[in-house]
């Protein structure tokens, strides 16, 4: 029996060195809604540290319903090698969609891999990098 029930994540949040920077990659790449964004205070003494002013950063509201937040901490670049995060996926609603996708991040000159599917899970997924180097998926079912 597990030890706390829970219905899933309610939000992710990632740490980004340049705010505005990764601020306008998402916004051009996913033009979800921003629900917080205290990204224009960032340089604010106690900003940075303040939960409350959400560490000067923004929140973005996915169509699902959870939150997607950047956090500046402006120090050393992702490694997806170390203990933490190693890629952050979406979901699409089709493989056509990854198709789509990839000529649209084609057409912007943001460079991703291709559309691979992998069988055992039942998924498709196609990866691309944020302005930090985090690797950002997006998945979709094969059916």
């Amino acid at each position: 029996m597990a030890l706390i029930t829970s219905s899933g994540y309610a939000h992710v949040r990632i740490t980004v060195t340049d705010i505005a920077r990764s601020k306008q990659f998402y916004d051009r790449v996913f033009g979800w809604p921003v629900a917080v964004d205290e990204s224009s205070a960032v340089a604010e003494p106690g900003v940075r540290e303040s939960q409350e002013r959400f560490y000067g950063g923004t929140i973005y509201q996915t169509p699902q319903g959870t939150l997607f937040g950047l956090r500046p901490v402006g120090r050393e670049t992702f490694d997806p090698n170390r203990t933490g995060l190693d890629h952050v996926s979406f979901a699409v609603a089709s493989r056509a969609e990854l198709e789509r996708a990839a000529a649209a991040l084609t057409d912007a000159g943001i460079e991703h891999g291709e559309v691979t599917d992998l069988t055992g899970a039942g998924i498709a997924v196609l990866s691309f990098q944020d302005p930090d180097d985090i690797n950002v998926e997006l998945t979709a079912p094969l059916n």
